[in-house]
């Protein structure tokens, strides 16, 4: 199957917003400043969503206040003493800080992870990644690496994961999110990666729970969806809290977000066409 660098490279890193129809979550956290909001505010809101195994925390990848507010949860929880790890969509299974002293260097620490900042920027997620480490917090690498994302196309382990209905849902998510402009023959193949991931991602979670704390997983928002994405993958013994974190609408817009048990608004972004920035780095399909 011919899939070039480009699309590769899009199925590791993000690709537009998806705009499909959403289930409303049960709480709406109101909407934060552009700084990090107080500790006891963050706390407030948390606790809402604990106690939790797991707390599965999602974001739009190109909006700095999530990277700030991610940073904020990670230092509350970790003060509490209830934070078992941090688990990233932003790193590859495998990396892990587990066994670096809290004072370590930013570049031991991207070292341990085996960052690649080309597909996630250290300057926007350092900040998270550091707090952890400086609470003696291990950080660990979730995603699926990217040596196993062809096999993962070609793969039908998780064709049957889901329900027809929602394999054909997150197949139109796919769709949408790369703006119509994959050939047809590769959605299925997409599909099945992002699923790999999803199950990745559960299996670092699973591995790093501890009795009475949370692992804290920081992705992007479809990740994180309850009847699409990591919650699948993650059995009903676990309790397990999604939030997703949505800059806010301009007024009249729809707020499409997938299943999740809370909201937190967060300040409007910028206008941008994500699928002009899409077009512009996909090569020519042949």
């Amino acid at each position: 199957m011919a899939v070039t660098a480009a699309v590769l490279g899009i199925v590791l890193g993000c690709a537009a917003p998806p705009s499909g129809p959403a289930t409303a979550p049960a709480t709406v956290f109101a909407a934060s400043t552009p700084q990090a909001p107080e500790p006891a505010a963050v706390w407030r809101q948390l606790e809402r969503l604990l106690p939790a195994d797991a707390l599965l925390m999602g974001e739009q990848h190109d909006s700095p206040d999530h990277q700030r507010l991610q940073r904020s949860v990670v230092q509350v929880l970790a003060e509490r003493g209830i934070l078992a790890a941090v688990a990233l969509e932003m790193a590859e299974q495998g990396g892990t800080t587990t066994g670096l002293p809290s004072d370590a260097s930013e570049q031991q620490v991207r070292e341990a992870l085996k960052w690649r900042d080309a597909s996630w920027p250290w300057a926007a997620y350092g900040p998270v990644v550091m707090a952890a480490v400086r609470a003696g917090v291990p950080v660990l690498g979730a995603n699926l690496p990217a040596s196993e994302t062809r096999n993962a196309m070609q793969s039908v382990a998780y064709d049957g994961h889901l329900t027809l209905g929602k394999w054909q849902k997150q197949q139109e998510l796919i769709r949408e999110g790369h703006c119509g402009l994959l050939p047809e023959r590769q959605i299925v193949p997409m599909t099945r990666v992002q699923l790999a991931r999803d199950a990745a991602m559960a299996r670092t979670v699973l591995a790093a729970r501890q009795a009475g704390k949370t692992v804290l997983l920081i992705a992007g928002n479809g990740h994180v969806d309850r009847e699409l994405g990591v919650p699948t993958h993650l059995g009903h013994d676990l309790r397990v809290s999604a939030l997703v974190l949505s800059p806010q609408r301009p007024p009249g817009a729809t707020l499409d977000l997938p299943p999740a048990d809370a909201v937190w608004l967060t300040p409007a972004l910028p206008p941008r066409d994500y699928c002009a920035d899409l077009r512009s780095q996909m090569t020519p399909q042949r």
